[in-house]
């Protein structure tokens, strides 16, 4: 017997970041996907000198590096090696130990006060992560809502937008990702790959101005990885999202980058355009990671 569909599901504020929807925030409110609100080749992302230890292991290790508006962005590397941090990151998942983030440019973790740079208050934090979102590995979709209810659920609460124009967005996002006919199921009546697709569709439904996606088909089973990356595919080469992406599918990397960014032991060690770092790498860690995925 499926859940019923009336009674939200409780979650903190980390539990339902962890679903790529941030309940607490309002986000960007431009058309499209993506919102668009500022020009292309304007930069919307800086990390300078942030480090970020766990204990003793030092895993970003003063890393500098932008990302421009509308710009896709893809971090390539071993197990380990710091991807993965830099999304939670962005998403105040976790705290950098040092350096700052700014988005759109303002400061991500911190604020100025008078004439210093301290700490960010949580209120801070949210209204500038409201112009991100993110599609984990793991789908975390509502399990008591059905697949519409997913996707309106946060734009309605959040940003206030009414129910008809939550519906009707809702409904154009889950088209655009191939789901109509399961407009009234629920996640558990859904593929991994369904719901993964739904999670696309949630995240873009808040309108951020970058999307990150962290090994989004990692836990699929293999025949389902196509359709989702067939989907993502789609939304790169056909909207003016950011997107900055952590993944080991190298040709969808391939595909869809306008930059590809080697990291390994915390550091970017080479980056460059697609056709440069897939066919002619200059780093010998490169070549080799490369030789191990491809």
């Amino acid at each position: 017997m499926p859940p019923t569909d009336s009674t939200p599901e409780k979650k903190n504020e980390n539990e339902t970041r962890e679903a790529g929807v941030d309940t607490t925030t309002g986000a960007g409110t431009g058309e499209g996907p993506g919102n668009g609100s500022r020009a292309s080749g304007t930069e919307l992302i800086r990390f300078d000198k942030v480090t970020k230890r766990f204990g003793a292991l030092t895993v970003l290790d003063e890393l500098d590096f932008a990302v421009d508006t509308g710009k896709h962005v893809t971090l390539i590397g071993p197990s380990g090696s710091g991807k993965t941090t830099i999304l939670r990151l962005l998403m105040t998942l976790l705290k950098p130990d040092g350096g700052t983030i700014t988005v759109d440019g303002e400061y991500l973790t911190h604020e100025k006060k008078g004439d210093k740079l301290v700490r960010a208050s949580e209120r801070h934090s949210r209204e500038v992560r409201k112009k991100i979102g993110m599609v984990f590995q793991q789908f975390n979709l509502f399990p008591n809502m059905k697949v519409l209810r997913n996707v309106t659920e946060a734009p309605v609460h959040v940003l206030g937008m009414s129910k008809d124009e939550a519906d009707q967005r809702a409904r154009e996002l889950i088209e655009m990702v191939g789901l109509t006919e399961h407009l009234d199921k629920y996640p558990t009546q859904l593929s991994g790959g369904q719901q993964q697709r739904v999670a696309i569709a949630r995240a873009l439904a808040m309108r951020p101005q970058v999307l990150l996606l962290d090994e989004v088909t990692s836990a699929l089973d293999p025949e389902l990885v196509a359709g989702v990356l067939d989907v993502l595919r789609d939304i790169a080469h056909t909207t003016d999202i950011t997107m900055v992406v952590v993944t080991h599918e190298m040709s969808f990397a391939r595909d869809i980058s306008d930059s590809v960014l080697m990291f390994d032991h915390g550091k970017i060690i080479e980056s460059g355009p697609p056709d440069k770092m897939f066919t002619e790498p200059e780093h010998q860690r490169t070549r080799d990671f490369l030789t191990s995925v491809l």
